[in-house]
This record gives structure tokens, sequence and C-alpha cells, in this order.
């Protein structure tokens, strides 16, 4: 994949027009608090994986109408005191999986906490959480156009709310210092990142975003030709008359969006032949990120961003703070 978006210098100046619904924070104040209407319930069962430096939780907590959602929390074994935590959320199609796959931050002497994306799970790494699904138009094969006719059922209120939830349920755990807890996530888990900046922005200290997909959807839409945008595109290719109301649906759903509303200092991350979340899609939201904020440009990477090497840098954005 050779260069095929905007020139970098291009890139850090691009912040287009944002299409937002007039009752964009209603919708989202009105969602969460129907969530919060239910009990967290949050419950963290010890279980063991023969780790013999990390302490592991399967846990439960209730997320979007009270719905069970799955997740990890992973704490280092000598401890003292309460931890910061990570919140991570996943990339499109994986679930959970293991504790094994999720031993560096703990590692590192923080709390780890990893939410479950509810009915995925099923292409790279496994889940525990099945989608009870609202809404009834037909979908394309995948997410993306799940309840996509109304922002009430659309499959991303649910999972934007169960991230929400998940904040909610680590803060809860005695072992997590409730003030200091970041946001991590790459690909879907960097979209999911910049909703819950967004949503929660005096509960987040850090956020940090890796080449977020759900971002500026309708560009997306016109420059590239892969999975998963290629859902939204096949759905209006086929409905060509819902076009307008897909996209209105979306606005509810854009990462510009919430980045306006985020205040938590970010560290995003981007690359530069990235043809899943392409480069302009990620610097829409990042040109319009309230908070403090840097992003690390992986100049002829592709949707594995910076890989390994930008969990070195998240690393140190932390514990240089």
């Amino acid at each position: 994949m050779a260069f095929f978006d905007f020139s970098l210098e291009q890139l850090q100046t691009y912040k287009p027009s944002r299409v937002e619904p007039a009752d964009f924070d209603a919708f989202w104040r009105d969602t969460l608090d129907a969530a919060r209407a239910f009990a967290l319930d949050a419950q963290f069962m010890p279980a063991d994986f023969g780790l013999k430096t990390l302490d592991v939780f399967d846990v439960t907590f209730n997320g979007y109408n009270g719905q069970s959602i799955k997740g990890w929390l992973l704490l280092p074994r000598e401890r003292a005191g309460k931890l910061p935590c990570l919140v991570e959320y996943l990339g499109y199609g994986g679930g959970r999986g293991y504790p094994y796959n999720w031993l560096i931050w703990a590692s590192a002497g923080l709390a780890h906490f990893v939410m479950d994306t509810r009915g995925q799970g099923s292409v790279w790494l496994h889940g525990d959480t099945p989608d009870l699904a609202e809404g009834d138009n037909p979908q394309t094969p995948g997410f993306m156009t799940r309840g996509v006719l109304d922002p009430k059922t659309y499959y991303y209120r649910r999972v934007f709310t169960d991230a929400v939830r998940a904040v909610e349920a680590a803060a809860s755990h005695p072992a997590v210092d409730a003030r200091r807890i970041a946001i991590t996530g790459t690909s879907q888990g960097g979209g999911i990142t910049l909703a819950v900046a967004g949503l929660l922005p005096n509960a987040i200290q850090f956020a940090l975003p890796d080449v977020p997909f759900l971002c500026h959807y309708r560009r997306a839409t016109h420059i590239v030709d892969s999975e998963p945008y290629q859902e939204i595109v096949r759905y209006c290719r086929a409905h060509r008359d819902q076009i307008d109301r897909v996209f209105h649906t979306l606005a509810y759903f854009d990462g510009v969006n919430f980045a306006t509303r985020a205040h938590a200092p970010a560290l995003f991350s981007t690359a530069l032949m990235d043809n899943i979340c392409p480069p302009s899609t990620v610097f829409a939201a990042y040109n319009h990120y309230a908070g403090e904020k840097q992003i690390k440009v992986y100049e002829y990477n592709l949707h594995d961003g910076g890989g390994i090497h930008q969990v070195a840098e998240k690393l140190k954005f932390l514990q240089s703070r």
C-alpha cells in the first residue's frame, strides 16, 4: 500500500466541519441514565491460570440495559495500596481471549481491566458476551450496520454504554484508585476509547487511542475499499434510498464528535499507509480533540500502526505522569 491520503503537512491541519445532531448530548445522557438505572453488580471471581506474579479475576458486570458483560481484571500480585488502572477496549472481531493475552500492563505495575465486546470474539480472539440485538433492519454481515437506521437501536449504542460501565466497574474494585483511570484500545478499541473519553470527561485521567476506527465515517467510506467500512458501503449500495438516514445515525457515534468533549491528556497513534483507518480520519478526531494531546505517526506502517513500539510509547507516557 503506497501513500494514498493527504500529506503529513495537510493532515496536521485537517479539521473538517463536524456533523453533529442537535440532541447529541441529550441522546447520550438519556442512554447512560437508562443504563445506570440497573445495578452495576460488578463481580470479580478469582481465576487460576498458573500466573505466579499476577492475580487474575474473571469479571462480570451489567452494561447496556442491564445486560451481562464479561471481562478480565489483572493485578500485580505484589502491590501496596490502590493502583492506577488501564481499561482496554478491543479491535473489531476480537473478544477478551485468555489472560495470557494481556500480561504487559499488570507486569508494569498497573491494574488492567479488559472489556469483552458484545457479539464479537469469533474472528481473531474469542469472546464470551452475546449481543442481545435491538432493531430489525436488514444488515450486511458484521456489526457496522446492525440497527443502523435508528441511533436508538444501533449496535454501537450498546457497545459504548458497556464501555462506560466498564470504567465504573473497574473503579469499583478495592485495589483500583478510581481517580487514576486511563483508557486505551486499538482500531475499534481506539474508537471506543474516544467515545468514553467524551462521555466521561471528568472520570478519565488519560486516553490512549491507537489507529482509531469509528471516526469521520463518510470520508472513510469514500477513500478506502477495505473492511469494516465496506460494510457501510455495501449497505448503502443496496439501500440507496437510506443513505442520509444511515449517516444521520452514524453522527451520534463519530469519534470526531466525542473528541470535542474529551479533556483527558491523550496520546494518539496513526500510520500513513493505513488503509483500514485512514490517517485523515484519525487526524480529524485528533485535531478536534479538546484536551492536551500528542500523536505518534508511523510513516510506513499499515493498520498495525506502531505495534509493540507503540506499547513502549504508551508505557513511557503513563509512567512519566
